[in-house]
This record gives structure tokens, C-alpha cells and sequence, in this order.
């Protein structure tokens, strides 16, 4: 009798939603063909209404797949706590800022700067070994060929200067402290002079501000720093551990560590201070907050810093564990960053954070199908996702949780 009820259940579900049928029976297809990978079982090759699907299974080492993961872990708490910034921003100012990829970009340029030259002359280089080579020209720098400029500005960095977490962990904490202060201080401008004499503009008009804002920014970054894509960050002296076959670096383990932390005090400041009661009370109801009392104006700005904080912060930290950088970094993860949001719900911080986790994890868990020519389709298999999702969820994971 229980198994005729789960049929004409799962028949009554299929007449009535052949979406979510389609769904499920591709999702458990994958999810057999993943058993029968790990295992070393081949079955084929499929054929699928003429098309042939190569075969079924096959033979995939476990470390692999945890590599996938961990690396989708890792990518996937960048996007998380950028993805809390926008969320943040969407909720109380109620607009879709596309500036924010630049925030990310600024941090991470000018948190790197301060990294590297700290690095440079007292991470790896001696003092005074680096003094000869930028006074006298004998070696890598030279105050004459203005070296000294570009190295600060990352344009021509020295061969190998230590910028990492075990040869010079003061200038990467130092460096940190740098990416959220000049982002959060960039921010700040920005709304003085822009955003803030279009309070009370509608959100498309604050949009497409935005998008010019975003412009604005991305050329002034690639003016001063230039446009090439460089390496700013050292593998020389940073210890590595594995763990089931899977490489695990101290730059993937500091990015994880530091991105808990920052989420975790997002929660702590949402949840248990005065500020984020009042943070929560304007992303419900701004008219009601401003009658109650509330200072929305130092609202706004307190959430200004904080998001364009968080940003910077993911910026770095995206460096860090990757080690290049390029003007347009934050502008490659942007889009990533708004599916993260969109999917976990607009306006919840702890949707951004699902969001960008999923996000990370399907981007290269789908890896595993996707070999070849067809890796470059990893990303799109993400947003692929999130359709998915919206499709029978249409306000996010997290239901479109304001704020928190």
C-alpha cells in the first residue's frame, strides 16, 4: 500500500509540476552518475534522442571531487561576503548598486600596495639591502627609472618580494586593515557626491548611476595602476598540508578563517547591538523608522562602511588565495556576486552567504561533468543554478529576509 501511495504520488507530481519532475530526475541522474565515477563503473556510451552522451560513470579519484569542493568552499566565501555589502546596500538603500565589483577592486588594489612594498623592505629584502637597490640602482629598483613609483603602484613589482602570510604576515594583516578602510572611505565619497543629492531618486535612476559610478572607477583604477594583470603575492616559505589528496594552502586557510570571522561579526552586530536593531528596523519600514527616532542618515552611512568594508576585505582575500590581480577583478565577479544575493534571498545576509556558497560550490563541483573545451561553462552552470532555484522559489533560499 506504501509503495502504490509514492507512485501516485510521484505520478500526481509529475502531471502537475513536469518542471520540478525534469528537475529531479536530471539532479538524481548526476548524482548516480557521480556514484558510478567514484566507484570506477562505466556504462555506455548513452545515447539521449540520437545524441550520444559518452559514457555513464567512469572513473574519478575522491581527492579530486573534495578538491572541487574545497575550492568551491573557498571562492564561495568571497562571494559570500561581498554578496552581505550588496545585500546591505539593496535592503536599506534600496537600489542594485553595480559599483560594487569596483568596491572590491579598489580594496584589493590598495590593500596590495601597502602589502607589498611592507613586504618588499621588511618582509623577504633586508632594510638595507633594498635601500642600496632603490638609491643606487644596483639591483631590481632604481629611484632614477621611477621603480620606487611602480612598485607601490603594483605596476612592476620585484621578482618574488614575500607578500604572504608566512614571510610577512604584517604586511598581509596590515594590508587588510588598508582594503577596508580605502573602500569604505571610497564609498563614503561616493555617496556624498553622488548618491546622497539622489536620496530620493527611484531605485532605476540610483541604478544607473551606479553603472556610471562603476565606470568612473574601474578606468581611475586602471589610470593609476595600470591595465595589465599582474602577480602580487609570493608561494615562496607558505606552508601547505594535504588532507585525503586535497592541497590545502595557509592563503585558502587564512581567506577561510578570516571570512567566518567578518560573517561572524555581521551576525553578532545585526542581532545584539543597538546599531543593527536599527539597521533591521529601516530595511523593514524607512518611514516608520524615521518617525520612531531613528538617525537614518548615520544609518545609511554606518552601512556604507560596513559593506564596502566587507567588500574590501573579500577583494584581498580573493588575492590572496589566487594571487593575481587585474582592474577588472571585482568586475568578473560582480555578476557572480548578484546570483549569489538574488538566489539567497534579496535583502538577508545570511542568503548572500548561502547564496555565495552554492554559487562557489556549483561553479566547480561541475567540473566533474564539465572536462575539456567545456570547462569554460562552469560559471554559467552556476547562474544555470540559480534559475533553477528561483524557479520554484522565487524569493530566494532565505525567502527575501530583510537584512537579516
Amino acid at each position: 500500500m506504501g509503495a502504490n501511495n509514492t507512485v501516485e504520488r510521484g505520478l500526481r507530481l509529475g502531471r502537475e509540476s513536469p518542471g520540478a519532475t525534469a528537475v529531479v530526475v536530471f539532479g538524481t541522474v548526476l548524482f548516480l552518475d557521480l556514484l558510478a565515477k567514484l566507484a570506477g563503473v562505466a556504462i555506455g556510451p548513452v545515447d539521449l534522442l540520437g545524441v550520444s552522451l559518452g559514457p555513464f560513470g567512469g572513473d574519478l579519484p575522491v581527492s579530486r571531487v573534495l578538491g572541487y569542493v574545497w575550492n568551491g568552499l573557498v571562492i564561495g566565501l568571497v562571494i559570500g561576503l561581498a554578496g552581505i555589502g550588496l545585500s546591505l546596500t539593496y535592503s536599506i538603500l534600496n537600489f542594485a548598486n553595480f559599483a560594487h565589483g569596483e568596491y572590491l577592486t579598489a580594496g584589493a588594489f590598495s590593500g596590495w600596495a601597502v602589502a607589498y612594498v611592507i613586504a618588499g623592505i621588511g618582509g623577504a629584502y633586508k632594510i638595507v639591502e633594498t635601500g642600496v637597490h632603490l638609491v643606487t640602482g644596483l639591483g631590481q629598483h632604481s629611484l632614477e627609472n621611477g621603480d620606487l613609483v611602480n612598485l607601490v603602484l603594483l605596476r612592476t613589482p620585484p621578482t618574488d618580494a614575500g607578500a604572504n602570510i608566512a614571510l610577512s604576515p604584517v604586511a598581509v594583516v596590515v594590508g587588510l586593515v588598508v582594503a577596508v578602510g580605502m573602500t569604505l572611505l571610497v564609498a563614503l565619497a561616493l555617496d556624498r557626491v553622488v548618491y546622497k543629492p539622489m536620496r530620493g531618486s527611484d531605485g532605476i535612476s540610483l541604478l544607473i548611476a551606479s553603472i556610471g559610478v562603476a565606470f568612473g572607477l574601474r578606468y581611475l583604477i586602471a589610470l593609476v595602476f595600470g591595465n595589465s594583470r599582474r602577480i602580487v603575492t609570493s608561494s615562496k616559505g607558505v606552508p601547505d598540508m594535504t588532507v585525503m589528496g586535497v592541497k590545502i594552502g595557509a592563503h585558502e586557510v587564512t581567506l577561510m578563517v578570516v571570512a567566518v570571522l567578518l560573517m561572524l561579526g555581521m551576525h553578532v552586530l545585526l542581532q545584539r547591538t543597538k546599531l543593527g536593531k536599527a539597521m533591521r528596523a529601516m530595511a523593514d519600514n524607512r518611514d516608520l523608522a524615521r518617525v520612531t527616532g531613528i538617525p537614518t542618515e548615520r544609518v545609511i552611512r554606518t552601512t556604507w562602511m560596513l559593506g564596502a568594508g566587507l567588500t574590501g576585505a573579500a577583494g584581498f582575500l580573493l588575492v590572496l588565495s589566487q594571487g593575481g590581480l587585474g582592474f577588472t577583478t571585482g568586475w568578473r565577479l560582480l555578476l557572480l556576486i548578484f546570483a549569489a544575493v538574488i538566489m539567497g534571498g534579496i535583502g538577508s545576509i545570511y542568503g548572500a552567504i548561502a547564496g555565495g556558497l552554492v554559487i562557489g560550490l556549483a561553479s566547480r563541483v561541475s567540473l566533474v561533468w564539465l572536462t575539456g573545451d567545456l570547462s569554460s561553462f562552469a560559471n554559467p552552470t552556476a547562474f544555470a543554478l540559480m534559475i533553477l532555484i528561483l524557479l520554484f522559489r522565487p524569493s530566494g533560499i532565505f525567502g527575501g529576509v530583510k537584512t537579516a
